[in-house]
């Protein structure tokens, strides 16, 4: 899944006048850690640090909506996880994918509850079945499964018949 500069930079290139990347290198060039351009879809990686930010960012473009939160657990690799947030523009009628990679053994990011507050029951998804904390949330907890319930089920490592 790597990508060289080459490729983030053509893509920079072709897509640059988009309003997600020019609000994105508008605000904040660094925190755009890769851009694709795959079967007429855009994904932009996102730094860990920074989607809030970038979240605020698409949002003042015009990407409005936001349609889901979903993760990936890629184990063995590392980055281990990738939360996906899908946002949509009703003045565009364009979707786009905000990806942000996350790894490390209590793996964490900044919630985005605050730009998007429907983000909520994704978050506390995403939490109780990866494991996923989102700082700063305002009510995580597990949403699927009993609190008592040990480790989250969703992840790749995960025993195929829970814990005995």
């Amino acid at each position: 899944m790597s990508v060289t500069l080459a490729d983030k930079a053509s893509v920079l290139r072709e897509k640059g006048d988009h309003p997600a990347v020019a609000a994105l290198v508008g605000w904040k060039p660094e925190a755009l850690a890769d851009a694709r351009w795959d079967r007429e879809e855009l994904t932009l990686t996102i730094r860990l640090e920074d989607i809030q930010g970038a979240g605020v960012a698409v949002q003042q473009a015009g990407f409005n909506f936001l349609e889901d939160v979903t993760a990936v657990d890629w184990f063995p690799a590392t980055p281990r996880f990738q939360v996906s947030y899908h946002v949509l523009s009703h003045k565009f009628k364009e979707r786009i994918r905000l990806r942000v990679l996350v790894d490390g053994d209590s793996p964490s990011l900044d919630t985005i509850t605050s730009v998007w507050p429907s983000a909520n029951y994704y978050e506390r998804e995403i939490f109780d079945l990866f494991g996923v904390r989102f700082d700063g949330h305002p009510n995580l907890r597990r949403i699927m499964m009993p609190e008592e319930w040990p480790g989250h089920p969703l992840r790749k490592d995960y025993p195929v018949e829970g814990y005995r």
